[in-house]
Formats: structure tokens, C-alpha cells, sequence
């Protein structure tokens, strides 16, 4: 399997971590020998209710015994569809209130994008340094990482990048700038939060000279941050929220929403101004629906602060040399891009599952599934601080 799957699929990577699965079941992904490994990153953020949760497995069988694919986004009417949007809406400020479903968060952004500049008729757009929004060529036009994409330029005219958390740079949001887009907490950037009012400031700007506010919520969203959306903890609302991962459940998804007067801009003038076949697929919607039923009626979302303070208590450590972000989304900071390796491959080997942020060589993602257990935190938690024990006798 492992020749097969390096010879016939593409890679990403010069090294794989190759992994080769058999089956996964609650936080535990299992290999083809039926090694057990307790996940502590659930797909990137992707699965909030851990692996083969039954009430997600069961509405998807349940769809799949209606209907699949049966016309192209936005003209006929899927029930799962119309309840997933309609639940949005009910826990979002009533400025978000139309959604636009999408197959990726990549795609969502794409809209986004799109929509600040039909609104605007500006061209501007300004985006963060170090900022991650997906790698189609509009998401890695607002990507602040040239490393990542001077490969595949030329990109997107006139834009503009700004140091998130730098109040002196929010006046470069000016008449000329269409939208501004930033991810609620950074992620590949080794999860920074905005500090001070950051966000509000930033919408603030927007409003006096007419940009549009698009925030990323693609990792921060769906509880992982002790709020269902992430920017729930910092005072703004944007004009457009993007999101994706999580609201799957597991499945592939995107979305972004904004009030019916900016998202109808999409439906004339040109019409089809967004159009996608698979958006908001059935028994995607399904998937999506399921999760985030459970997670709003669920204590999943109050448990993640108190899972947060149980992670900061038991990784204690002296090559730990901060620990950043909020709830489950969180990130070891290590003294080197070394160290941080080792812990990686050597935590697997072991049976836990951690993994890289993109542009942060020191950090080591930690983002388990919402419905992990305090006793699974413990367990994962002993693996890491062996692992560093024996790297740092080894120093």
C-alpha cells in the first residue's frame, strides 16, 4: 500500500508521515496493524465530535438513503441545506444572516473575496503577514508568506499586507481598500490571538472609510475556542465570516455568510456571480447539520475552557517555552524546529498524534476533537512530557 500510495498519489511533502489507516473510532485513529493513536489534532481542526461520532454517522446514512447530487448550488430546495443555514443564522448576530455553502474553505474565501470587491467596486485588499487562508490563487494572494508562493506568481493585483496586532498600521485601510481579510487567531503563524482590542479596531477602520471586514474563521470555529465563533471573544463582528474544518464534522465544507443585502450582490449584475456544483451537497450538509446540532446543545463548548486549563496544568515543562492560543486550539512553543520534530515523530511512535504548524517551526499543534475525555488529556499529555524528558537529558 505504502509503494501505491507513493507512486500513484500525489504528495505534498518530500516525507510523508505515511501512516497507513485502518479504521478510527472517538479520539483514537488506529493502522493497519491496529496500533491505536490517541489524536491530538483532529484532521487539523476537522473533527470536533472525534471519529465516527453516531449521530454524525447516522445522518449521513440517513441522506444518503434519500438522495445525493441532484442539481448544481442554489437552485433547488435541499432540506439539509436550508436547516444548516437556518441554524447559522440562529447563532450568529443578525448581521450574518444568508450563507453560502462551498466545498472547502479555500472556496469560501475565494467568495468572500470576491463579494468585498462586487460591494466596494474597490480593488485593494489587504491582508496580515504571516496569515494562512488556503492555497487556491486567490487564497494565497492574501497569503502574508511569500516563501509559500513566490513559486506562483504572478497573483493577484494590489495587495496589501499589515502586521496583525499593529494598531499603528490599521490606517492603511483606506477609500481605496475594498476589504480587509484576517484570520480571528493566526494560526500558521503559531496561533496568536489579538491582543488589545486588535479586531474591533481593525472593523472600526473599516466602517469609517467603507471596506468590508472579512475574518477567517476556518480554524477557530465551532466551539474550539471556548465561544462557538471564535470572534465571539473579541468584541467585532465582521462584514463576512468564512468558515470550514469543523462545521463538516469530518466531511468536506465551507462557507461564508453576510447579510442578504451584500450576499444578493452575488446573484445579478453579473448573474451566477459565484457558482459552484457540489456546494452545499446533501448529505455533506448532513454531516454538517449533525455536528453542529450537538455542539451548540451540547456542554462540549463550556468543557473546552476547562480542557484548555487541564493541558496548561499538565505540559509543564522547561523546553515548553510558551504555550499559545485559546481552548483547543493550542500550540507548544519548543526551543527549535529540531526539538519540535522530535517530539512529533517520536510522540507517534509512542502513540500520540501531534503535528506542524505551517510557518512557525517551533510550534506543535494541539487541537484533539472537543468530545476528549480529561483521562485522554492525561494520557497524550504523559507521552509529550516523556518525550521531552528524554530530549532534554539527551542535551
Amino acid at each position: 500500500m505504502k509503494e501505491d500510495f507513493l507512486k500513484y498519489q500525489a504528495q505534498t511533502t518530500p516525507h510523508p508521515l505515511a501512516m497507513e489507516i485502518s479504521h478510527a473510532e472517538g479520539s483514537f485513529i488506529y493502522d493497519s496493524n491496529n496500533k491505536a493513536y490517541l489524536d491530538f489534532v483532529a484532521g487539523v481542526s476537522a473533527t470536533p465530535l472525534g471519529h465516527n461520532h453516531p449521530k454524525v454517522i447516522n445522518a449521513i446514512k440517513a441522506q444518503l438513503d434519500r438522495y445525493m447530487h441532484v442539481m448544481v448550488y442554489g437552485e433547488y430546495i435541499q432540506k439539509p441545506a436550508v436547516d444548516l443555514t437556518k441554524l447559522l443564522a440562529q447563532h450568529l448576530p443578525s448581521s450574518l444572516e444568508k450563507t453560502y455553502l462551498t466545498n472547502s474553505g479555500t472556496e469560501a474565501i475565494e467568495g468572500a473575496l470576491k463579494l468585498g470587491k462586487r460591494a466596494t467596486g474597490r480593488s485593494e485588499i489587504i491582508g496580515a503577514k504571516n496569515a494562512y487562508h488556503g492555497n487556491t490563487m486567490g487564497s494565497m494572494s492574501v497569503m502574508g508568506y511569500e516563501e509559500r508562493k513566490q513559486a506562483f506568481r504572478p497573483l493577484l493585483p494590489d495587495v496589501k499586507f499589515i502586521n496583525f496586532n499593529n494598531e499603528n498600521e490599521i490606517d492603511q485601510i483606506t477609500k481605496k481598500t475594498a476589504c480587509v481579510i484576517l484570520e480571528t487567531i493566526q494560526g500558521g503563524a503559531g496561533f496568536i490571538e489579538p491582543k488589545k482590542g486588535y479586531l474591533r479596531k481593525v472593523q472600526e477602520q473599516c466602517t469609517k472609510v467603507g471596506a468590508l471586514f472579512i475574518l477567517d474563521e476556518i480554524q477557530p470555529g465551532f466551539g474550539r475556542t471556548g465561544k462557538l465563533f471564535g470572534f465571539e471573544n473579541y468584541d467585532c463582528i465582521p462584514d463576512i465570516l468564512v468558515t470550514g474544518k469543523a462545521l463538516g464534522g469530518g466531511m468536506p465544507i465551507g462557507a461564508f455568510t453576510a447579510s442578504s443585502q451584500l450576499m444578493d450582490l452575488l446573484k445579478e449584475h453579473p448573474k451566477l456571480g459565484h457558482i459552484t456544483t457540489f456546494g452545499g451537497h446533501p448529505v455533506i450538509a448532513a454531516s454538517a447539520l449533525a455536528t453542529l446540532t450537538e455542539i451548540t446543545e451540547s456542554h462540549l463548548i463550556e468543557e473546552t475552557l476547562t480542557k484548555e486549563k487541564l493541558f496548561r496544568k499538565l505540559l509543564m515543562h522547561p523546553l515548553i517555552k510558551e504555550i499559545r492560543g485559546k481552548g483547543l486550539m493550542l500550540a507548544l512553543i519548543l526551543p527549535s524546529a529540531e526539538i519540535t520534530n522530535q517530539l512529533i515523530l517520536k510522540s507517534q511512535d509512542l502513540g500520540l498524534i501531534l503535528f506542524w504548524l505551517l510557518f512557525e517551526p517551533k510550534a506543535v499543534r494541539i487541537t484533539p476533537p472537543l468530545t476528549i475525555s480529561n483521562s485522554e488529556i492525561e494520557q497524550g499529555c504523559r507521552i509529550i512530557i516523556d518525550v521531552l524528558d528524554e530530549i532534554h537529558q539527551q542535551k
